[in-house]
């Protein structure tokens, strides 16, 4: 049973600064994974010739269920706000989503505000840009896998230090709350320690994802409880962002 996370810059290369559906779509088959956690994902952007890439993606890897949720709606700049979840068939949005080759029994979203003030934020220059946080999300999922019921959860997470450590508190209160297998998978936006540390997870899948030409950082994950992986973890760079696909295979006799 494969396990997949990948921050996809909404179908971007980085290499032509390009969008090529096809492409990304080639990328997502050959990860091969049974169930996947995407973030950075459009749909009905312009910038993505309107596709639904969680749609192209599902296609893509065979997969017989999945949900998008869209944490910002409107196209990128002023006019983005947080979704609610109520917005018009059509609307154009960006957000996260969770694919699985296995039936879902539910679903469940969390939204998680965005600090409501500006705050300084260094990016490596010599002083800091006053930055504005983004509305995230989270989805959960009771996935019917070989291991029986797990749940898988996944999130992109604030890049403002503290911050998304309340989010990540947050998620892992309601994963707590789930009996049995539990994994949490994503773009945490922060190091392995703190990640295992505030979820009580351990990690499936050591590795660095970002950035894809010359990783130096893990920031994605594949956390988990009760459950064992079967073997190293896999960073692949793929022909889509600037962040490394990171999988890992668990035993399905565990």
């Amino acid at each position: 049973m494969r396990l997949a996370t990948f921050n996809i810059l909404h179908g971007r290369s980085p290499d032509d600064d390009r969008v090529d559906i096809d492409r990304y779509a080639a990328a997502i088959r050959s990860l091969d994974a049974d169930v996947l956690a995407l973030q950075e994902v459009d749909r009905d952007q312009p910038r993505s010739f309107g596709a639904d890439l969680t749609a192209v993606a599902a296609e893509a890897m065979g997969a017989v269920a999945h949900r998008f949720v869209a944490a910002l709606a409107g196209t990128p700049g002023p006019t983005w706000q947080a979704a609610t979840g109520r917005e018009q068939p059509g609307t154009a949005s960006y957000g996260i989503a969770l694919l699985s080759r296995y039936p879902v029994s539910d679903w469940q979203v969390m939204r998680l505000p965005a600090l409501p003030v500006r705050v300084p934020h260094w990016y490596g220059e010599w002083r800091p840009a006053i930055v504005k946080d983004e509305a995230r999300v989270a989805v959960l999922a009771s996935v019917q896998s070989p291991l029986g019921d797990v749940t898988v959860a996944t999130s992109h997470l604030s890049f403002l230090p503290g911050w998304n450590r309340l989010q990540l508190r947050q998620v892992a209160r309601a994963l707590a709350t789930r009996p049995g297998r539990t994994v949490l998978m994503g773009d945490l936006n922060m190091l392995p320690q703190p990640a295992q540390r505030l979820t009580r997870m351990k990690s499936l899948a050591g590795a660095m994802t970002f950035p894809a030409d010359a990783p130096s950082k893990q920031i994605d994950h594949i956390l988990g409880r009760h459950v064992t992986a079967g073997g190293f973890a896999q960073t692949v760079r793929l022909p889509v962002s600037d962040h490394r696909a990171l999988l890992v295979d668990l035993p399905t006799d565990d």
